[in-house]
């Protein structure tokens, strides 16, 4: 196949041929989607060193896909980050001062915890802006207004999120029960589901594989799914009708909840506009 030209085509390719690479390809194409800039900017070298391969690997890894070389390859990258640094510049250099102030932050004491995670947190709530279409809102709102019931499913560190969401749309007087797995009863409620309801899933790397087989489950019985997840990687991209990828870089090993949180505050809102 020829090398995409574009970066969200390119995600769609990484998609479909991940489970076919090998181990250290695989590591790479986590790492590209992880590190989207560094791919864009870093040398070859140093993006193998970061990835912990050897640069050769990131040849046979642009050839994987299609492309004469990585440069090829890199280009895609670096393409993507002009169109978003024309899109939002003033988002940008505002993700600049932020990780100079993280850089440059001796963290100290509660305080500086507290600081680390209000610099992370606003940076990641920056991102969401370029990451998140208008048009799989749009999609999103309107699967969920045409829903009979609306199921949502969130395990672990995505429970916070899935429990919002059915909380917000019962608010709005909707029908959306939490899926839970109490007393090892997730898939026969989960079987109940039809193709005139909606599956809302969240789930993070590492995906819970409860989560990731309710869901296509559901794929298969053709019921919408709106997913939110990282990255084109994920396993529920396959399932997905619509899918918000919400690509989000930490100087912690904690993933961030602001901004699934505010995507989803944001599709309980806009439904409920649409509603009225």
């Amino acid at each position: 196949m020829p090398g995409a030209r574009s970066f969200e085509a390119l995600k769609g390719d990484l998609s479909r041929v991940y489970a076919g690479l090998s181990p250290q390809l695989q590591a790479i194409a986590t790492y590209a989607l992880e590190n989207p800039q560094d791919m864009a900017l870093d040398t070859v070298a140093r993006i193998g060193k970061s990835a912990g391969v050897q640069p050769s690997a990131l040849v046979r890894f642009a050839q994987a896909l299609g492309y004469g070389g990585f440069s090829d390859l890199q280009r895609v990258f670096r393409t993507r980050l002009v169109e978003r640094s024309n899109h939002y510049p003033r988002l940008r250099n505002y993700r600049e001062r932020i990780e100079q102030f993280r850089g440059g932050q001796a963290r100290s004491g509660p305080g500086g915890v507290l600081s680390q995670f209000v610099a992370d947190g606003i940076a990641s709530l920056e991102q969401l802006h370029a990451h998140v279409a208008p048009a799989d809102l749009q999609a999103a709102v309107k699967l969920l207004a045409g829903a009979q019931t609306i199921h949502v499913l969130g395990h672990r560190r995505s429970f916070p999120v899935a429990y919002y969401l059915s909380y917000a749309l019962t608010q709005l007087e909707l029908r959306a029960p939490l899926l839970d797995s109490v007393g090892g009863m997730l898939r026969e409620p989960a079987r109940l589901i039809g193709p005139k309801d909606v599956l809302v899933v969240v789930s993070f790397k590492n995906y819970t594989p409860e989560v990731i087989e309710v869901a296509q489950a559901c794929k298969a019985r053709k019921v919408p799914i709106v997913a939110i997840t990282d990255n084109a990687l994920s396993p529920l991209v396959r399932s997905a009708s619509v899918c918000f990828q919400i690509e989000e870089k930490t100087s912690m090993p904690f993933r961030m909840l602001v901004a699934p949180m505010c995507l989803a505050q944001a599709l309980v809102v806009a439904l409920g506009e649409h509603l009225e």
